[in-house]
């Protein structure tokens, strides 16, 4: 506590009311710049129009035109400044920039708990992409600050069996006895957040930080240990969140997200950190939290309203970082630390069915915004960034809508000379194609220049080597503006879909993503019809109306024509890896190499198997270890139950059992050690001899089960025996045995 003390009184009161200065008159600046470019362009597109907004068709196409331009602005001005602050050396007011090197290198580190929620997701890449964040902290000498805890709420038995044995193999082949967790709690209530919360209540109060990864997450040793002592070193910060890129993309599709996210990225997130400071957005992975002040603060009520806003919240992140903001804390983003990587969903299908869910989540904050008090104006502009980047999709479409009915009514119906019946002199409607050609460029600029800043900020700190060179990184940018040219409008009509089925409160089922299969034509057709025939329609009538109308559909029609053959083009690997042999949209790390990308790839799981259901109660290895993690003592009705249940199973084999009665039975020692006994016993031709048969051949059955890691030293760890709260039968009330299940 002393130390802590004295970190406290090194902070001074002169250097927080310094970034909050600085904070103040630089988001000034950026209003300013947006709203005067924003007015200029409504003023111009004012003038484009036949009736100059003369009638309430041509007024809601100039409001929804200023509300989508300001929008492209804010980005425009953000990488602006990111490139700006780039050429002096970075912001001076980031955290990194405010104390010695050596001071922060010597600053000691505080107990980190280092938690990956899981749901679903492929267990080789999920734990060996943990196994090499491990092994990174490893190498820096400071693991002994740090433990791991693999968060599980999979439902399916095949699932989470494998997650179990895959933990126990890890923690063997690492020597991670007692720093290596798992924990799958029964109850999945409130999605993600509830997952963490439920850590919290357990162990919080052991650890001073917690750093929160996602199933696709990378983070280096260094980085996290840096993070450490950044939060020691500012006892104020209640999150500091780093800026991820992507890597280790194979597909078409992410490796043009990873390209243009290892390129312009730096750019965005260098200027967003300069204009949050200290009240920056929490993204909710790849990032270290304060436990107390969060565990304090942070728990989320559900929504009291209606539909959509009645229940759990869906997108916990930026509320946690306004909540945390509201009680005094700081929440940072910090570009300069570096190592911190995701990785893009392999296809645009898979991309869309994760923004499903994202849509639907940020539209709830629609009631935070409105409704939550004392939030800081900043975490506002947070939430109403998200609710942004969904609710810009309809409004866009909307627009297409209002000018495709205006052109319609030029061409079709009668013209009004005295749209206003009070006006004495007639108002000639009349199109102005070079002004409205001006104004498409100045808008394609705003997008444009961003990425030309990207080459320009990668030449001028010499990293064109790492893109392949000058000529292969300009026909890389070249390629990712095509792709996302042929995106944007596919993208625009799923959200605006997403939008109005949240609005709507359709409900969503909450799934692991795919981060591996390529996209076939199937799902793909089944996925973009709607769009494809709504573009097609919208480009025929174009053409029927008339013929520069359907030239000037073209940019937004074919893509969605398109859309299926886009996207199964885009998720195939072979055409992924052809370009990268060729050197375009190349990376640093495929340049040069990476510890933590050799790591994920000498994978300590990689080709072993791991057993579900069936397997977990044939093989002897495999039953042994899964009875060990189980639970013991059932009684009264419950026992009852699984006495029929296993009845069942041996009659009829699993195919007859639903999932969560096969997860009942994983779930209870005696029920797995039973059920080994019985099968070894069964009849050659009924349902589990059958399966006995094919496991005795299978090169599986010669894989010696896992020992079971030995339990750690607090006895306040998932695997510790109790000390406290034990009943007569030995076991935790609520959680017997084993605190994985």
């Amino acid at each position: 506590m002393a130390a802590i003390e004295e970190l406290e009184s090194s902070v001074s009161a002169p250097r927080v009311h310094c970034w909050r200065l600085a904070a103040l008159w630089r988001r000034t600046l950026l209003l300013m710049l947006v709203i005067g470019q924003t007015g200029l362009a409504t003023w111009f597109m004012l003038s484009v129009l036949p009736y100059r907004g003369g009638n309430a068709l041509e007024l809601g196409m100039l409001v929804l035109f200023a509300l989508l331009f300001c929008w492209i602005s804010f980005g425009f001005w953000i990488a602006v400044a990111g490139f700006v602050l780039r050429r002096v050396g970075g912001d001076p007011q980031s955290l990194l920039r405010r104390q010695d090197a050596a001071e922060l290198a010597a600053t000691p580190l505080g107990r980190t708990a280092i938690l990956m929620p899981i749901y679903h997701e492929p267990i080789e890449r999920s734990l060996g992409g943990l196994s090499a964040v491990y092994q990174s902290l490893e190498r820096t000498g400071q693991l002994e600050h740090f433990d791991f805890y693999i968060l599980s709420d999979s439902r399916d038995p095949d699932v989470w069996l494998q997650e179990q044995a895959a933990w126990a193999q890890l923690v063997e082949r690492l020597g991670a006895h007692g720093r290596l967790f798992y924990r799958r709690r029964q109850l999945n209530l409130n999605y993600k957040s509830g997952n963490v919360g439920d850590f919290l209540r357990r162990w919080g109060r052991d650890y001073q930080y917690m750093v929160v990864l996602d199933a696709d997450s990378l983070m280096g040793g260094d980085t996290l240990v840096r993070m450490v002592q950044l939060m020691q070193r500012h006892p104020r910060v209640g999150i500091l969140q780093t800026g991820p890129g992507l890597l280790n993309g194979r597909s078409l599709f992410a490796r043009v997200q990873q390209f243009s996210s290892q390129l312009y990225g730096p750019l965005f997130a260098t200027g967003l950190a300069a204009v949050q400071l200290g009240e920056a957005a929490f993204w909710g992975h790849n990032a270290i939290l304060r436990v107390q002040p969060f565990m304090a603060h942070c728990g989320l009520r559900k929504l009291p309203g209606w539909g959509l806003f009645r229940g759990p919240i869906m997108s916990h992140d930026f509320v946690e970082a306004a909540y945390l903001g509201r009680a005094g804390h700081e929440v940072w983003l910090e570009s300069g630390l570096g190592d911190s990587w995701e990785e893009s969903p392999p296809s645009l299908v898979d991309e869309l069915t994760r923004d499903r869910r994202w849509a639907k989540g940020n539209m709830q904050h629609l009631w935070l915004l409105l409704c939550s008090r004392k939030l800081r104006l900043a975490h506002r502009m947070a939430l109403l960034n998200g609710i942004m980047a969904y609710l810009a999709s309809p409004l866009w479409l909307a627009f297409l809508v209002l000018t495709t009915i205006a052109t319609t009514r030029l061409v079709l119906w009668p013209i009004n000379y005295f749209p206003d019946p009070h006006q004495l002199y007639p108002l000639w409607p009349q199109w102005q194609p070079l002004r409205a050609l001006s104004l498409v460029l100045c808008t394609l600029a705003l997008l444009f220049i961003p990425k030309f800043l990207g080459v320009a900020d990668a030449a001028l700190t010499r990293r064109l080597a790492n893109f392949g060179g000058g000529l292969r990184l300009f026909a890389s940018v070249l390629l990712e503006i095509l792709v996302s040219a042929l995106l944007a409008p596919i993208r625009m009509l799923s959200h605006s879909r997403y939008v109005i089925e949240a609005l709507l409160n359709i409900q969503l089922r909450w799934a692991g993503q795919n981060r591996t299969s390529e996209t076939g034509w199937v799902r793909a057709l089944l996925h973009h019809a709607p769009g494809s025939l709504l573009g097609a329609g919208w480009a025929a009538f174009a053409l029927w109306l008339k013929p520069m109308f359907f030239y000037w559909s073209l940019p937004v029609a074919i893509p969605l024509i398109l859309a299926a053959p886009i996207s199964v083009m885009l998720s195939r690997v072979q055409l992924g890896q052809r370009l990268r042999r060729w050197g375009l949209l190349l990376t640093a790390e495929e340049r040069r190499g990476s510890q933590l990308l050799e790591d994920l790839s000498n994978n300590p799981l990689a080709g072993s198997h791991q057993p579900d259901f069936c397997e977990s109660v044939i093989h002897p290895g495999y039953n042994a270890l899964q009875a060990a993690l189980a639970r013991r003592g059932r009684t009264g009705l419950r026992r009852q139950r699984l006495q029929a249940l296993r009845r069942r199973c041996i009659e009829l084999g699993p195919g007859d059992l639903s999932k969560s009665e096969r997860s009942l039975l994983a779930q209870d020692a005696e029920s797995l050690q039973l059920l080994h006994q019985q099968v070894w016993r069964a009849a050659p031709r009924s349902p589990w001899g059958r399966l006995l048969g094919r496991q005795i051949v299978s090169p599986c059955m010669s894989v010696p089960g896992a020992a079971v890691p030995a339990p750690a030293d607090r006895p306040d760890h998932p695997l510790s025996p109790p000390t406290e709260g034990v009943t007569d039968d030995g076991h935790l009330p609520g959680y017997p045995g084993y605190a994985g299940q």
